[in-house]
C-alpha cells in the first residue's frame, strides 16, 4: 500500500475510485486541518502524479508527529 499527503482543499476533487479511501468524510486529517492523506495500491493514481508517495513505515512515522497525533489527555 502506498500513500500521499494532500492539502485538505485537494481532497473533494479527488477520484475515490483510484484510492482506499470512499469520500471525504472517511479522511483522517491533521490537527489543525489543513492535509489529509490517501491509502491506494499499486501505481500512482492520475490525480496524485507529482506528490511525494510514501511507504507504510513511512506514514506510520509521519503520523506520529505533531501536526497529526496529540498527546493531549482529554
Amino acid at each position: 500500500m502506498n500513500y500521499c499527503i494532500i492539502s485538505s482543499t485537494e481532497a473533494s476533487s479527488l477520484d475515490f475510485s483510484d484510492v482506499v479511501e470512499g469520500s471525504v468524510d472517511t479522511l483522517r486529517y491533521s490537527l489543525d486541518g489543513t492535509k489529509t492523506f490517501v491509502k491506494f495500491y499499486g501505481e500512482t493514481p492520475i490525480s496524485l502524479l507529482g506528490k511525494t508517495t510514501y511507504n507504510n513505515d513511512e506514514m506510520r512515522e509521519i503520523l506520529r508527529t505533531p501536526e497529526w497525533s496529540s498527546d493531549e489527555i482529554i
